[in-house]
């Protein structure tokens, strides 16, 4: 059986079968598994999702994203026998050596291109010195008795995962959940006109193209996760938030739920995102150069 991520199993998979031509007798068949529901054979080999450094007792579907999210500068591969009960409950046959190998990579594409080339590797040699044949030796070397060296479940990533935090989030970790798992997304308060005033309605807006550090200081913009529309006078208009950290971020395009991509000045007038009057001259009219958004982003 053979098990793992489409891109990341793809390497492994063709290194099996580079094995297998070279008829040593080490790899006589492969079978591959695409997807399954229940375990049948504790002596099947399994190679474990890389990015986790002990995935035996770091289990979870998404440890690229993870390694990358918790900013962890190293990783490796662990090779594991399938338990006969539960996932990721299999004993720890091969693995790299603590702490990890330095991989240098920003995106998920960057990892996964450094840790499959190691996992199959590890999987072809291991196979080649009988790891798997009882009695299996554990050799799994985490024991969470490392001191300061934990590691937190690598859940799948969610909706959640990408649902800013404005009070909490600085600009460098928007920037890097932008990267890693964007797009970013938030609710905001936008205003629908009715016949006796308007109706307060709540919407998501998604930074489908995300955001920019602005570079210089800037104090425009005091309140943190509350965007302000700047350039109403000018051809063009961009959004500006301050992070938690003092940071501003900008950003050119947004989407408002059930709408499509497009420019944020567009868009917030059009979802009454922000009070921005719908004709050029009561545009022209306005005392300043910016409107903010009606309320901070939740």
């Amino acid at each position: 059986m053979f098990c793992g991520s489409d891109e990341f199993s793809i390497e492994s998979l063709q290194a099996l079968n580079q094995e297998k031509r070279t008829k040593t007798g080490s790899i006589a068949s492969i079978a591959v598994a695409l997807g399954f529901t229940s375990i049948s054979d504790r002596h099947v080999y399994e190679m474990d999702e890389p990015g986790k450094t002990e995935p035996n007792r770091f289990p979870g579907p998404a440890p690229l994203h993870h390694t990358l999210l918790e900013g962890r500068k190293t990783t490796g591969v662990t090779l594991q026998t399938l338990h006969p009960t539960k996932f990721d409950g299999g004993k720890i046959i091969a693995q790299t050596p603590y702490p990890g190998i330095e991989h240098g990579a920003e995106t998920v594409g960057q990892l996964r291109d450094v840790t499959a080339p190691l996992g199959a590797r590890m999987l072809v040699q291991g196979i080649k010195n009988g790891l798997f044949i009882p009695p299996v030796q554990e050799v799994g070397w985490y024991t969470g008795d490392e001191g300061a060296l934990k590691f937190t479940y690598a859940s799948k990533i969610g909706p959640k995962d990408r649902h800013i935090n404005w009070a909490s989030w600085s600009a460098s970790d928007i920037l890097r959940r932008q990267r890693i798992i964007g797009p970013l997304w938030n609710y905001a308060e936008s205003f629908a006109k009715e016949q006796h005033g308007s109706r307060k309605i709540v919407k998501r807006v998604i930074w489908e193209h995300g955001f920019r550090l602005l570079e210089h200081e800037c104090h425009l913009f005091p309140a943190t996760g509350h965007p302000v529309i700047v350039g109403l006078h000018g051809i063009t208009q961009k959004v500006y938030i301050r992070t938690c950290d003092g940071n501003v971020l900008v950003a050119d395009m947004i989407k408002v739920e059930g709408g499509t991509t497009t420019e944020a000045f567009h868009a917030a007038r059009r979802t009454g995102l922000a009070p921005i009057p719908t004709t050029l001259d009561n545009l022209a009219r306005l005392p300043h150069d910016f409107v903010a958004f009606h309320a901070r982003l939740a």
